[in-house]
């Protein structure tokens, strides 16, 4: 506050000085990340683990609503 008294300006004014460049910094090397290789990579992985898991919940489906109509207990 007394540094604030010095300079002749105030404590919002330098507030808002300070944390704009700083957000927009934040931001600036939010967005590189998400675009870096390592990130890219990740939700390719993650994107195929997650085919992977509906391809065998269909499959699983399939069989079973098969086995239910072989069984005679299931009307589509």
């Amino acid at each position: 506050m007394e540094l604030c008294r010095r300079g002749g300006t105030s404590i919002i004014a330098g507030r808002r000085a300070f944390s704009k460049p700083a957000r927009s910094g934040w931001l600036a090397r939010r967005r590189g990340a998400a675009t870096s290789d390592g990130v890219k990579d990740l939700l390719r992985r993650e994107a195929s683990a997650l085919k992977e898991v509906v391809a065998e919940l269909t499959l699983e489906n399939r069989l079973l609503k098969k086995s239910m109509i072989t069984d005679g207990e299931y009307e589509a």
